[in-house]
């Protein structure tokens, strides 16, 4: 009798056994499923997907972006829409508060729209549309972030979180855009235009439309700058969204750099390419250039970012100036404002990019 009871317990226990088991198997299929499905969530922690409300069409038959993903080193646009409109011709000074942001002296006005020059009295617009600067004897720091005019939730925390000093720099898709570079411009900030550059993992990872390219020729790529210089105006210069393989080219970088020179505009390189020809190129044919020395937030914790704020400052103080370039992460924007807060105490200046540029000859 006993002996039959073992065997009863034995036998339910190995039933539970066997149910146990069978679910936690099933979990992990279901999990797996879902991951299948949905993609793991920690690959996603990094993207950010902006709905762009569809606007009316300033031109008839434009179409306008609905979905648009973006990350530091990647902004793809879904559906390959054309985005941007063509802003309309320049006939009178704008300005955004007290800050220039069109001057039609410095702007030549085309069908794409309205294309930077310099004015018939040498004023270039890198330095019509640059903030002005205190004459200051200090180690100078210049901060460019990058990233805006997609989503505007974050550009405009970007531009009322960060301080006045910090260069931001715009994206060229959203329709919006140069209403965005005028708040910056309002706000005291200067602005870059990013214009999109082939990497090295291109298509896969794709810098949007009319990107710059290798291999392609000085005709093609000079239209696709056009594309982007003209989408809006009161920028001081040009960046790099991505360009890993077009800036190691040095034959494809000098005719940009060339035609950007001509135009009475600087080159911000923001140091993702790490084998970048840009700097030997600036300085053969003498374009206004910089470089970043660091990328702040590589890593996006406040200790990273800290870290490599201070190593800015290293930088600046043996140098005279340095540069650092980061994205519009929310705690990018949270550990420099409370850098600056205490920038002057430790005899150092925050400047826009224009104000460390090598200068061209």
């Amino acid at each position: 009798m006993a002996s039959s009871m073992t065997d009863e317990g034995r036998s339910s226990g190995a039933r539970l056994l066997a149910w146990a088991y069978l679910a936690v198997f099933s979990l992990l299929v279901l999990g797996a499923a879902a991951i299948t499905l949905l993609g793991d969530p920690r690959a996603r922690e990094a993207v950010v997907l902006v709905d762009v409300p569809a606007a009316k069409p300033a031109v008839p038959g434009a179409r306008q972006a609905q979905k648009i993903t973006v990350t530091p080193g990647q902004v793809a646009i879904q559906d390959n829409p054309a985005v941007a409109l063509p802003q309309p011709k320049v006939t009178a000074q704008v300005y955004a508060g007290k800050a220039l942001v069109a001057d039609p002296a410095l702007i030549e006005n085309t069908p794409d729209g309205p294309l930077p020059r310099i004015a018939d009295d040498g004023r270039a617009p890198m330095r019509a549309y640059a903030p002005p600067i205190a004459s200051d004897n200090h180690p100078r720091i210049a901060l460019v972030v990058s990233g805006l005019g997609i989503s505007a939730t974050a550009t405009e925390k970007a531009i009322h979180g960060l301080p006045a000093g910090v260069t931001l720099a715009f994206a060229p898709y959203a329709a919006d855009v140069q209403h965005w570079a005028g708040e910056a411009r309002k706000a005291g900030h200067e602005v870059l235009l990013e214009v999109p550059m082939e990497p090295y993992d291109f298509p896969d990872s794709d810098p949007g439309p009319h990107t710059l390219r290798s291999g392609v020729g000085e005709d093609a790529n000079t239209e696709r700058l056009v594309w982007a210089l003209t989408r809006f105006s009161g920028y001081a210069g040009v960046t790099n969204l991505l360009g890993g393989r077009f800036l190691s080219d040095a034959s494809a970088v000098e005719p940009m750099m060339t035609f950007l020179s001509r135009r009475g505009l600087m080159f911000y390189d923001n140091g993702s390419a790490s084998r970048s020809a840009a700097p030997d190129v600036a300085s053969r044919i003498g374009t206004a250039f910089a470089q970043a020395d660091q990328t702040i937030d590589k890593i996006q914790t406040a200790f990273e970012i800290d870290r490599r704020l201070s190593s800015l400052e290293d930088v600046a103080r043996s140098r005279g100036a340095a540069s650092g370039a980061g994205f519009i992460y929310p705690v990018t924007i949270d550990r420099v404002g409370r850098w600056v807060q205490g920038l002057g105490g430790r005899g150092f200046v925050l400047v826009p990019a224009s104000a460390i540029v090598s200068q061209p000859k």
